[in-house]
């Protein structure tokens, strides 16, 4: 019998019968339990031994006689060694069912929602956005409709299943602008930023003109709120200085209350270094900056223009950004080394420029970050790193950059932690099954605790589906996955390897944007999804912007 049994000094003639009960796997994250109801049996419990080692603890309330299910949505990576016990219980004692036990890939428990409209040109892992408790979400379909103007679709958990909320455009659509390309939601859900990286207006500044079409490529951010469960835009950001190909809105981040908003625009092209620098130098093309906007009573002003404190062509920062919760702390990505900044009663200042402890020129740390919610730990993406290192806190300096014994591309991932004002290295992280071009570290993102951590590797090239499959198997294509990592005590260890459930119509997973949930118990990875129909027009499979929810 389990830890929480209560049979003790009890005549075994009044104790319930045992239930006989079943656990089926149901999407979206969802274990259900159920049974055929007991004679004498006057409630029910749920027991729960989470990782199989930990022991028996009660997840339920009591649950009436008449009952015959119970459902209990988990964090699948969470979850994959579980074991569960069905009590029935009667005024005198409770008496155990037969374990039941988690077993195999838990693919028909793994959710998927996607866009209500295809598109021949949908983009391969559409980008993702959720809201701190989970149960919003945002899908970019940047590439929707064949003019690719691009659309958002807002989806809702509401009684065990996602539902179409919205379907957001851009105010100015327009053919090519891609708006949906980066996504950030508030905390509440309740606030959204756009990105739309190929926009073409020579507008600067907040709400101007949205019908220029005069600058290639030179992006815009575009604001929206939910009222009532209505969506309204309440904003079109462009840069001060805007110019063409700057891929303003190329990302986009959000602080918790969705008063503070970073925008990065890796092309911007002025010379000048630091906080708030000559915007109209335009002499270092490609150099990158990170434009801040606040919001008071409704109303957005551009508060900070920040730059690297190097200036260099084809820098690219500004290529990743990541906020605290306050929006107190940033951290500006660019391939080769990150940037801190700090916003104090004085405006924003740089606090810290780090390096990977191994970066090489292929290195790339920093084209992806993330940063926790009181922005103490930090994590840093390095597609390009090329070490055969596996797991935590492996050889970084094992690496081969000449052919054939090269892992270029393999990829890693960096954890530093901030104590006293000063930045640590803490981890370095690799892919269980590191491989060469696998791209590991290409997304990143952290629990508001810092205590969770995903990393996708796009390139990854194993046909397995679900979680924790065959590792070893390379025989795929390009086909992706996503490794689940947790912290306890300073340690790091990997928790789950995460694949797509329907590979023979998806595109690459992990490309875009991922998204955990403030407590880490829910992930969403956007993927393209591929039909079963063919286009009635082209004949080839429609694809859906879609994204998977473990």
């Amino acid at each position: 019998m389990s830890e929480v049994d209560s049979t003790t000094e009890v005549n075994t003639t009044e104790l319930p019968q045992a239930v006989q009960a079943n656990l089926d796997l149901v999407a979206d994250k969802m274990f259900r339990f159920s049974w055929l109801p007991l004679q004498g049996a006057q409630f029910y419990r749920i027991l729960e031994n989470p990782d199989g080692v930990s022991g028996f603890s009660q997840i339920s309330n009591d649950i009436e006689a008449a009952s015959q299910y119970y459902d209990h949505r988990v964090a699948l990576y969470n979850r994959i060694n579980a074991r569960y016990i069905v009590q029935a219980c009667n005024a005198n004692a409770c008496v155990d069912s037969d374990e039941l036990i988690v077993t195999g890939s838990l693919e028909s428990a793994v959710g998927f929602v996607k866009s209500e409209n295809s598109s021949r040109h949908s983009t391969f892992g559409g980008p993702v956005s959720l809201s701190a408790d989970g149960n919003t979400l945002a899908l970019g379909a940047p590439r929707e409709s064949d003019s690719r103007d691009g659309a958002v679709y807002v989806f809702e958990h509401v009684d065990g299943k996602w539902r179409q909320e919205a379907r957001l455009k851009a105010s100015n659509a327009d053919p090519g602008d891609l708006f949906g390309h980066a996504l950030s939601l508030s905390a509440d859900g309740n606030s959204l930023a756009v990105g739309a990286i190929t926009e073409r207006s020579a507008a600067t500044g907040v709400n101007g003109d949205q019908n220029d079409n005069s600058l290639f490529n030179s992006g815009a951010v575009y604001v929206f709120v939910r009222s009532n469960g209505g969506w309204q835009q309440q904003a079109y950001l462009k840069a001060s200085n805007t110019d063409q190909s700057d891929s303003f809105g190329g990302v986009v981040r959000m602080n918790f209350d969705g008063n503070t908003l970073a925008v990065g625009a890796s092309g911007e092209s002025s010379a000048s270094i630091g906080i708030d620098g000559n915007q109209s130098d335009n002499s270092a093309r490609g150099n990158g900056a990170v434009y801040l906007f606040v919001r008071n009573d409704g109303v957005w002003l551009q508060q900070a223009y920040l730059k690297a404190i190097d200036s260099t062509v084809n820098k690219g920062f500004g290529s990743s950004v990541a906020l605290s919760a306050s929006g107190s702390t940033l951290a500006v990505g660019h391939p080769g080394s990150v940037h801190l900044f700090e916003r104090g009663t004085n405006g924003w200042v740089q606090q810290e420029h780090l390096q990977a402890s191994i970066l090489g020129m292929h290195g790339s740390a920093g084209s992806a970050v993330g940063l926790s919610g009181d922005g103490n730990t930090l994590v840093v993406g390095a597609p390009f790193e090329y070490s055969p290192a596996t797991g935590i806190n492996g050889n970084q300096h094992d690496s081969y950059p000449v052919e054939p014994t090269s892992y270029r591309g393999a990829g890693a991932a960096y954890v530093f932690v901030r104590s006293n004002e000063s930045w640590q290295q803490e981890a370095y992280v690799k892919a269980s099954n590191t491989d060469l071009g696998d791209e590991f570290g290409y997304q990143v993102t952290l629990s508001e605790d810092g205590n969770t951590l995903a990393v996708s590797a796009p390139r990854e090239r194993s046909l397995a589906t679900g979680l924790n499959g065959d590792q070893i198997d390379n025989s795929g294509g390009v086909e992706g996955a996503v490794y689940l990592y947790v912290r306890d005590s300073g340690s790091w260890l990997q928790r789950a390897y995460i694949k797509s459930t329907n590979r023979e119509f998806d595109g690459p997973f992990g490309t875009r944007q991922i998204s955990l949930s403030a407590d880490g118990d829910t992930l969403a990875v956007g993927s393209a999804f591929y039909d079963t129909e063919e286009d009635e027009m082209f004949g080839d499979k429609k694809r859906f912007a879609g994204a998977y929810i473990y």
